[in-house]
Parts: structure tokens; sequence; C-alpha cells
């Protein structure tokens, strides 16, 4: 390691802060114009006005709403940043410190056995010396499908590895490099490499077969009932599939990571906080393993894609001036199931493109859930169990485990991989640690580990981080270094954004609000940021469904809500209005998308508005007021061919949960029925020429709205197939629709 070299750079894209700081000046002054013009109406005395006071204020508060939002969210374009690094530079492998791999699965049903363990094989294959390499797998449904699939895949690993380190394999996902393109998969104009190639496809396939056999010998319906109970009920179960203690493995002379299989106890008198609580049982019983001082943790179906990950974090971990306040390097999630159109957003591309670069120029991304190798101090501390401690008060945070508390001590070493004696008697201490009534009266999951507060432990744990001191990275290199399966399913992704939303508002109107429990120990755009993310589904559904109904009731009574053309104040929504959409297309534009993917992304975010957020902020509030518990479903892995076709295609798939085709038809119907009828009406009218020109605004937003959504209008009259919308779906909503358009005439008029 040449120290006169630095590790990693950091790129401040100066460009693109002039043209952020440039346009926020511009529009706040358009802003602030807005607000003037507004504030300027309602203060006239009621006498003089003739337009009706309470559309205009219920318009004004959704233009301050909305205001707020991107306020909030300049904070991300304040400074953004890319990182480049050299792992070449590191040192010698004898001294890189040891990682954990942590890997969670959860239900067999939705997150297909095959693919999970293409994830586990892909991370054993990680180019980092095996003997600090150590992979755990949580299985959260505590399924003999899942335990019998990771021991197929140890004994497929054991071929497919010598393979990936022989040839120098990138892809060290078995699947995705069975199934992806000749030119990547070595050369086989070497005879040698072509034979070697042959055999182990066939033995992938023949691994795949018996993983299948196993889920087929447990699928009928009396032992999937016996599943979903057991998921429910059962005590811990902890296997090593491989130590290295294992005489055959020695024979063989192949290096392998260690495998260890972990089921955490469940009962239904005890809440499990949901993946918190699974990755909290990993925390102690690695500890007890392998005690690794840097974890990465991945979801079960985000595989490798790319063995140098490893290495790449490390560049910032073995930073001597970075080191001791980075809590962790977070990677992009990128997906390998997205479509040209992405019509559904899958690949989240504001966040992964445009928002993480922007905290990452601030103190670090937030914590996302999967992809990140952080350090194990931050999120357990760094303690001396030497004579003199208080070993009480340590019990008190983390358990009564003696063995744990010792492997909290910076010297301690597991004697599980030295000492194949103990190990019983060390699995037998960890079952203790993954049992469910373990962290009662302690501080797991309040102050240490991952923070159990809401749904969404990744968001909360990285913000309780960040409110500590700790910084973080974030690091997207040009080879994406996880590719995993993004929702392509509408009501999947609905669902999933509903519960998102729900987690972000249960903080929003918590405590740990950001603007109320951050200032004093973060940067004011560092609380923004957060703020921002806490405070979106809100800051997202009340407006937008003012400006999906507001305007068109007016526009039906003829209630004017802009100034009209001529006026010169008109100009300011219209400035408004082109400067926001102009700078998401150059936003859009630079991070590879294109015009199509700007006009997705919009049309998505209005679905979402009303339907997800709306869903996910009145589930938080209701779970705040101790109305509901909170609940976690995991996110659909198994492909629907079917479904997925009409993705590829751009074709929506309506084949979602009335709950949330129901608020998208009845404003399709409001708007319908109020452009026609405010036009009509225009039409009759004597100073029609007049009307006109008061009406552009509401005409013109009615008219953006059904041309952005288009596809709903396609899926609820054009089209016939079953993925349309439903004709009972149509009608319900009419009845919204005029009940709607009746009780908002008699109450804004």
């Amino acid at each position: 390691m040449d120290k006169s070299l630095p590790l990693h750079l950091c790129h401040v894209n100066n460009f693109s802060i002039i043209i952020n700081r440039s346009y926020a000046i511009l529009h706040s002054i358009a802003i602030a114009f807005l607000i003037y013009y507004r504030v300027s109406f309602l203060s006239q005395e009621t006498k003089n006005r003739t337009i009706p006071t309470l559309p205009w204020l219920l318009i004004f508060t959704s233009e301050l709403l909305l205001s707020l939002a991107w306020l909030l969210k300049q904070a991300y374009r304040w400074r953004p940043v890319s990182r480049t690094v050299f792992p070449e530079r590191l040192p010698g492998d004898d001294k890189l410190p040891a990682i954990d791999v942590f890997i969670c699965t959860a239900d067999p049903n939705k997150e297909p056995t095959v693919e999970v363990m293409n994830t586990v094989i892909s991370a054993m294959a990680l180019d980092y010396p095996p003997e600090k390499l150590h992979v755990y797998l949580s299985d959260d449904g505590g399924s003999d499908v899942t335990l019998l699939g990771a021991k197929e895949a140890w004994n497929f690993a054991r071929s497919w590895l010598p393979f990936c380190r022989r040839y120098s394999i990138k892809t060290s996902c078995p699947e995705a490099y069975f199934s992806g393109p000749k030119d990547d998969h070595g050369d086989f104009q070497c005879s040698e490499f072509k034979a070697e190639w042959q055999k182990i496809e066939e033995k992938y396939e023949m691994f795949k077969e018996r993983v299948k056999r196993v889920r087929e010998e447990h699928c009928n319906v009396a032992e999937a009932a016996a599943a979903t109970t057991k998921s429910r009920d059962h005590p811990a179960v902890i296997e090593v599939i491989q130590d290295y203690s294992n005489e055959e493995l020695q024979e063989d002379k192949v290096k392998m990571p260690l495998l260890v299989y972990v089921s955490r106890e469940k009962r239904p008198s005890h809440h499990h906080n949901f993946k918190a609580g699974a990755l909290n049982v990993l925390l102690r019983v690695s500890a007890m393993m392998s005690n690794s001082p840097y974890i990465l943790v991945l979801d079960c179906d985000m595989y490798c894609n790319d063995p140098t990950s490893a290495r790449q974090a490390m560049c910032y971990h073995f930073d001597p001036e970075m080191s001791p306040s980075l809590a962790f390097v977070q990677f992009p999630q990128t997906f390998r199931n997205i479509s040209e159109d992405d019509i559904y957003d899958s690949q989240i591309r504001f966040v992964f493109k445009i928002h993480w670069h922007g905290l990452d120029g601030l103190r670090g991304p937030v914590l996302s859930g999967t992809n990140f190798y952080i350090k194990r101090e931050a999120l357990l501390g760094s303690f001396s169990t030497q004579e003199g401690t208080d070993l009480r008060a340590l019990k008190r945070s983390f358990g009564p485990s003696n063995e744990f508390i010792k492997a909290l001590g910076q010297d301690y070493k597991p004697t599980f991989i030295h000492d194949g004696e103990s190990s019983s008697m060390l699995l037998e201490e960890a079952k203790v640690l993954a049992s469910c009534s373990y962290e009662s009266q302690t501080t797991w999951g309040t102050k240490v580990g991952f923070m159990y507060f809401c749904v969404l432990e990744d968001y909360f744990t990285g913000f309780v981080l960040h409110r500590k001191g700790w910084k973080s990275v974030y690091l997207s290199p040009p080879r994406p270094q996880f590719l995993g399966t993004s929702t392509t399913n509408f009501n999947d992704l609905l669902i999933q954004w509903t519960r998102w939303s729900s987690g972000l508002v249960e903080v929003a109107i918590s405590r740990f609000c950001p603007p109320i429990y951050a200032p004093l120990r973060m940067s004011l755009l560092q609380t923004m940021c957060y703020a921002e993310l806490a405070f979106l589904p809100l800051l997202a559904c009340l407006p937008l469904w003012g400006f999906a109904l507001i305007p068109q009731l007016c526009l039906l009574n003829g209630i004017p809500l802009y100034p009209e053309v001529s006026d010169p104040n008109f100009s300011i929504f219209l400035f408004i209005s082109v400067s926001s959409l102009s700078k998401s297309l150059y936003e859009v534009l630079i991070t590879g998308g294109q015009i199509r993917t700007w006009k997705n992304e919009w049309r998505i975010w209005m679905i979402k508005a009303v339907t997800s957020f709306s869903y996910g902020s009145l589930d938080g509030i209701l779970q705040k007021l101790g109305m509901r518990a909170a609940s976690f479903l995991p996110t659909n892995k198994v492909t629907d061919y079917e479904q997925f076709k009409l993705y590829e295609m751009g074709v929506f798939d309506f084949r979602a949960a009335t709950m949330f085709l129901a608020p998208l038809v009845t404003i399709i119907q409001v708007n319908i029925a109020s452009i026609v009828g405010g036009v009509v009406r225009i039409m009759v009218m004597e100073d029609n020429e007049d009307q006109w020109k008061n009406m552009i605004g509401q005409i013109f937003l009615s008219f953006y709205i059904l041309i952005t959504n288009y596809a709903v209008i396609e899926g609820m009259i054009i089209r016939k197939d079953k993925a349309s919308i439903p004709l009972s779906v149509t009608l319900l909503s009419a009845v919204f629709s005029v009940i709607i358009l009746s009780l908002g005439s008699s109450i804004l008029c």
C-alpha cells in the first residue's frame, strides 16, 4: 500500500451546482411573487371580493405545501458529488479486515429459493480472502425449503468458487452468468475453459433441479398450511452449513467462506420487529462466530454483480482520516429487470441518481436497506470489557449473555472458527441470542443495533447514526456492484410505497421529526433532506388532491383561481410551471433518461400521491394514535411473466386492488366532467371571451392531468383486455365523482 497515493477521490460537480443554485434563486423569487399575489387577494375586504374565499384558501394551501416540498428538495442539489476508488492501492490480503455478510429472507413463496441462493453464492464468491468472509442467511420464515436450499447452494459453491477464481469471472451470480450474453462468459477459444464451462453449467442446472424438487416436496396444501403457522411460531435454528474443521474440504483444498443458516425464534406472543429484528439477531449471532468489524447487508434478491465491491468499500474504511467517523459505504440499488419505458419508475431514478449524490456532498446518504458495508462499531459502540467495566450496565443494554458481552470487547476473537471442539457450545449460546425473549428489558432497537421505531428500519437507523455524528459515503461505480429485482407489478408497487409512506409519516409526526430532533446535531441542509423524506407522503398527497379537484370544481362553477392571460401575474404561474417541468426534464436527461422517462415519472408520481402516499399517511397517523398495529408484508419477488410482458411493452396492468384504482378513476372522471362542463358553460355565456381569459389556467391544468394520465383513461374506456380497469371500479368511481361534484360545488360556491 503506497501511502502517498490516495485510496479514493471526491469530485464536486461544479457545473450542476451553478445550474441548481441559479434555478433555486429564480424559482424562489417566482414563489415569493405567487405568495404576494395570493395574500394580496385574501387581504382584501370581504365586501370587495367577487370570488368565494374558500377555494382560494384551499388552492393557496396546496401551493404552499408544494413550495415547501420543493424548498426541502433543494438541499439535495446544493453540493452533488461523485467518487472514484482505487482498490488496487489497498494493502495485502493479510491486512484486510474480516467481513460478515447478512442476507435476509422471510417467505419462500414470495422470494423464490433459487433466487435467494444465487444471492448467497454470489456473496460467497466476493473477491476477498475466504477465511475473512462469513455469510449469514437469516430465514424469518423458518422454512425447511430455505435450509435445504442453503445446503445445496454450498455444495454447488464448492465447484463455482474455484471456477470464478481460476478464470476471473466478474459476474459471480451463476443465474446471471449463464443467462447473460456469451461474450461475457470467458474465452471459449480455450478448450480447457470450454470444457470447464460446460461442466459447471451442468452442475448449476442440477443444483436448480434439486432446489425445485425440494420446493415441490414441501408444496402440498397440508405442508403449506403448516409452513405458514411455523413462520409465526418456531424455535431458533442455527446451523453451520460448513465449518473449517471439515476434513473433506481440507482434502479438496477449496477455500470456502463460512456459511451459517439462522432462523430466529418467533412466537405469536412476542413482537418480532420485522427486518430490523432479524438483522439484530444476526448482529449478535455473528459476534459469537466471526465478529467481523464490517458487515455487508443484502436483500435476498440483490446479488453481487461485481466481486470487487468489498475492496472498493474498504478504500474508505481503510482511510485513516475518514474511517474513525465513517459508519457505512452505500452502493446504489440497481435492477436487472427494468424495461426501456419503466412505466412504474421501478428504478427509483431520482433517489439513486440525484438525491443520494446530493446527500453525499453533505455528510452522506441515507441508509438504503441493502447494498451497504457498515461498521459494527457504529451499531454497537466500542467497549472495553477489562476489569472495572460496569458489566451490569452493559447487560442492561445488550442482554444477559456473558459471551456476547465479551464479544463487545475490541480484542475479542471468536473461538468458533479456530477451535472446532467448542463450536457446539457456541451454537447453543447463539440460539439463546436468537430467542424472542432475549431483548426484553434491553436497549436493542432503541439505542443499539438497527432501530425498531418504524417499519423503515434503514431510514431511521441511518438518521440516528447521522445524528450521533457518524458520516456515510455514496459510491456509484460505472459497473453496478449489486443487481436486484424491482417491483414491476402495479399492485405490488403501490403496496410497497404504501408501506414506505406509512413508516416515513410515522417518523414525521413523532418526537423524532427531523426538524425537531436533528437541528442541534446535524447541519441545516442535512436536516432538510431527512425532513423531505419524512414528510414526502404528506407533502405530495395533500396538495395533489387539492390540485386534482379544487380548480376543476371551480372551473365547472365559473370561479377563477388564476389571473387572466393578459394579467402580468399570469406569468408568475406560467414561469413556475415551465421551470419545474424543465428542471425535472434536465435532470432526467443528464442521468441517462429520455423524454418518455420524464413523462412516466410525472405520471407515476401523481398516481402514487393520490394512492400510496394517501393511504400510507393515513396508516402512519392511525398507528401513531394506537388505532392500528404496524404490519409488514415482504415484497413479492415471484415474476408473473404475463404481467412482466405488459410492463416491458409499456402497458399498465390495472389488476390492482379497488382501493388503489378507485381514487385514480374518480379523479379522471371529475376532470373530464369539469373540463367538458366548464368549456360548454363558457361557450354558452355572452361574455365568453372574458371567461376564456379567466379560466385558461384551470382548463390547462385539467387538460394536463388528463393527457399525463391517458393510460388510466385508456384502461377505463378503450382497452377491453383482462388487465384493463374493471367496469365495477368505473361505476363505483362514477358514484364517488357525482358525490364530489355535488358536495364540492355546494361547499365551494
